[in-house]
């Protein structure tokens, strides 16, 4: 496999063919204690923080052009680097550096499905060495089709075309578990817990697309509308975004704060 057939979700056995491609950054979302102990051999650590803004009560949104910039570079991306992103807690964290990405222009990125549990677990090389970033120049080209706000969803309430879908938990779908000023979901919004797209029998790769479709088409989560996802902050809702993209959903979106922007504006409805 040539760096420039990289699919989406690459498979461990094809990432190792791979390794010492020259345009190819592995890049680890664990913490740095993790990444010390056992990572992908050539992998640059990203901490998680890193690639998040706030502006409290609000959390998770894409940080300004000048930061991206300065950290993509920092990290060795450039316009023709191939960054693969994986972490060890089901691909949330990965999935949220993909997406933001995209966001800043750059669509040569693959997902590791299972990430470590994969990677680790079917006897693929590890090592404990920290490989130091080689920096290169990353230029930030806003791009805001993956990106939904408060104010676009607004407008896509009760319209049939559009779909949102919460993949937080059910209690926090339904207001029994809150972590804003109000409990409860956007008004129209579908629940579908992020975990439930994860097969944990398969080191925590995506299930099957048959079964994952399978899931989604009864919920209206279908190909032909648009779909938003969220969850408190998207992190979670990173990961079904990039569920949806591998599946070939051709219009979905994230919304960076999620939760904690929509449930701590008073002028917003909820259910």
């Amino acid at each position: 496999m040539t760096i420039d057939k990289f699919p989406l979700l690459i498979e461990p056995d094809n990432l190792e063919e791979s390794l010492g491609y020259s345009n190819l950054l592995i890049v680890d979302l664990n913490k740095a204690e993790s990444y010390l102990k056992m990572h992908i051999p050539g992998a640059v650590q990203l901490e998680y923080l890193h690639i998040i803004a706030s502006r409290k009560p609000v959390m998770g949104l894409v940080p300004d052009d000048a930061t991206l910039a300065s950290l993509f570079s920092s990290l060795g991306i450039d316009a023709d680097t191939h960054v693969v992103a994986y972490d060890d807690e089901g691909g949330g964290r990965a999935a949220r550096l993909c997406w933001t990405l995209e966001v800043a222009g750059h669509r040569h990125y693959s997902l590791l499905n299972g990430g470590l549990h994969s990677w680790a677990n079917e006897g693929h090389p590890t090592e404990t060495t920290p490989t130091p970033p080689t920096a290169r120049t990353f230029r930030v080209e806003r791009n805001s089709e993956p990106l939904a706000d408060s104010a676009y969803i607004s407008a896509q309430l009760g319209n049939d075309d559009c779909r949102l879908l919460d993949v937080r938990s059910p209690d926090e779908y339904n207001g029994i578990k809150n972590f804003a000023a109000r409990a409860g979901h956007i008004p129209g919004a579908i629940n579908f817990s992020w975990t439930e797209a994860i097969d944990t029998r398969r080191n925590m790769r995506f299930k099957t697309d048959d079964t994952l479709q399978a899931l989604l088409t009864p919920l209206g989560i279908t190909p032909d509308k648009e779909i938003i996802t969220y969850c408190q902050t998207h992190h979670r809702s990173a990961h079904s975004y990039m569920v949806l993209k591998h599946l070939g959903y051709q219009r979905i979106k994230g919304y960076p704060g999620s939760w904690s922007d929509w449930g701590n504006n008073p002028d917003l409805p909820v259910e």
